[in-house]
């Protein structure tokens, strides 16, 4: 127990500090359980099988093609076009926008594929970009509740209810408290949005891939009615580099390279046009080439030139490109295997990830170089310190002391330590690390309370989920900082009544829908 402790508290320092990866952090964790005979080795690295980071895994994957093949861009552009230029109606389109996708496809990868959505429509409204980003990252915490794919933490706490004896959450569930959270974070961000954010100006601002286009239209003066891109076919702006093998090829517009593959749509040096009889390449020149994604992808690859913007990332601004239908299908398939419960949630996730790559929609380098294995490898090092505090009676311990505090009168007391404490650490260290600490304590608390372990697990998701106060909590919270110009006091200010929303869903609302007894 003493050695567990030691562990814990040492990883807490390791993760707070932020000069140590969180992977690292947590293969160490893992390491250091069987270096000090915590647990056996088998147990110790167990976390890298474990089920549940394989249903993340391959989310990750499931996430990769929706943007990769448009669905999100697709997403983006209605926004754009119903949205107008009113505030309030603007924050609605977003916050539902973003609610839905993160409950698909996770808080980080629908906060970062909306954040270039968002700046374009702040600046076509003429709305400070600080006012929407932060209430997009927060919205997407809420939308993380909405279902079991929302967050690691719902695929966490919904195993970890089956381990201690009660039945695993269903996958439309969460939605029993995300949709009041929802709502509650909507209202808050529109009601006190306007007093609580700040105006600021960002020094530099994402690219907006789905505007990318429209700019080299403009700078090689081609013709508006010119269809630069579709679901098979795009461009891609290269420069030739020093001693490539294209170096003094005579080129022309209209002309094909010399694979035949792609067609030379314009060329220019120094921003001047290079046209007549002695265009022949020197290193430096840039070049606007047009063919298939893949032969794009395929040419622009090796050494002969520099990419602007890599082809696969042009891809992903084509509303609903080559593969969405699969995509969309595999997903409503995937969906239906989780609602239904008719196989377990990693496989239902493997299946799907393996039918996107199978159908073409992704190819192998592709899936695995887009899953987020920072968060994978967190997930399964810090699995084994869950199953040390188990094994070690340290959870047993911590709940009683809790309990010796609190009393046992009273398991919404019990609930409400519980989630504070979660809260706390929520905004110093990963919420996914919190909830894999915090699961057998809440298991505890719940067994010594002979109570029903449910209400627990998700309010211990609820509280996970309301990391908002610094911008170091989530990857969400920091990958709006710069392009929202904010400091680090401008998350307490909206993010202490979202906080206290959040709290009183966990305490009040959970044990209504999901009783004690």
């Amino acid at each position: 127990m003493a050695a567990t402790l030691i562990i814990l508290v040492a990883a807490i320092v390791a993760f707070v500090s932020g000069r140590i990866p969180l992977a690292i952090v947590a293969i160490g964790v893992a390491l250091a359980l069987w270096a000090t005979g915590v647990l056996e080795l088998q147990d110790a690295l167990a976390g890298f099988g474990d089920p549940t980071v394989l249903f993340i895994a391959a989310l990750f994957v499931v996430s990769e093609a929706l943007e990769a093949t448009g669905v999100t861009a697709w997403a983006g552009t209605q926004v754009i076009r119903r949205a107008g230029t009113s505030r309030t109606a603007i924050l609605l389109a977003v916050s539902l926008l973003v609610a839905v996708l993160t409950a698909f496809i996770s808080v980080n990868g629908a906060v970062a594929a909306l954040i270039p959505m968002v700046v374009v429509v702040a600046t076509r409204a003429g709305i400070p970009v600080s006012h929407l980003l932060l209430p997009l990252a927060f919205t997407a915490h809420a939308g993380s509740m909405l279902l079991l794919t929302g967050t690691p933490v719902n695929i966490i706490v919904s195993e970890a209810a089956q381990d201690a004896g009660e039945r695993a959450l269903g996958f439309f569930e969460f939605g029993l408290a995300g949709v009041p959270l929802l709502v509650g974070t909507v209202l808050v961000i529109v009601l006190l949005g306007p007093l609580l954010l700040p105006d600021r100006t960002p020094n530099e601002l994402p690219s907006d891939l789905t505007a990318v286009i429209g700019v080299l239209r403009e700078q090689y003066a081609l013709p508006a009615d010119q269809r630069l891109t579709s679901a098979e076919r795009g461009v891609a702006e290269v420069t030739v580099a020093p001693r490539s093998a294209l170096v003094g090829l005579h080129v022309f517009p209209g002309m094909a390279t010399p694979s035949g593959d792609l067609v030379v749509v314009a060329v220019q040096r120094g921003g001047e046009d290079l046209t007549g009889p002695d265009s022949h390449l020197r290193p430096g020149d840039t070049l606007l080439v047009s063919g298939t994604w893949e032969h794009l992808e395929r040419h622009t690859a090796g050494p002969d030139v520099l990419v602007a913007t890599p082809p696969d990332e042009l891809r992903r601004g084509v509303p609903l490109g080559r593969g969405a239908r699969r995509t969309l299908t595999v997903l409503a398939l995937m969906v239906l295997l989780l609602a239904t419960g008719a196989v377990p949630p990693a496989v239902a996730g493997l299946l799907a990830a393996c039918a996107l790559v199978l159908s073409g929609v992704l190819t192998p380098v592709q899936a695995f170089r887009r899953i987020g294995w920072s968060t994978v490898v967190l997930v399964a090092g810090m699995i084994p310190l869950s199953t040390a505090f188990i094994t070690t009676g340290t959870a047993d311990r911590i709940a009683e002391e809790l309990l010796g505090v609190v009393g046992q009168s009273s398991p919404h007391v019990a609930l409400l330590a519980m989630c504070v404490l979660t809260m706390v650490l929520g905004q110093l260290i990963s919420n996914t690390a919190t909830v894999l600490i915090l699961v057998p304590v809440a298991a505890a608390l719940a067994a010594d309370l002979s109570v029903s372990v449910l209400p627990f697990m998700l309010a211990l998701a609820v509280s996970g989920a309301a990391s908002f106060l610094t911008p170091v909590a989530t990857p969400a919270n920091t990958m709006v900082l710069e392009p929202g110009g904010y400091r680090f006091g401008d998350y307490g200010r909206l993010g202490l009544p979202l906080l206290l929303l959040f709290l009183v869903v966990a305490v009040l609302w959970v044990p209504v829908v999901l009783p004690f007894g």
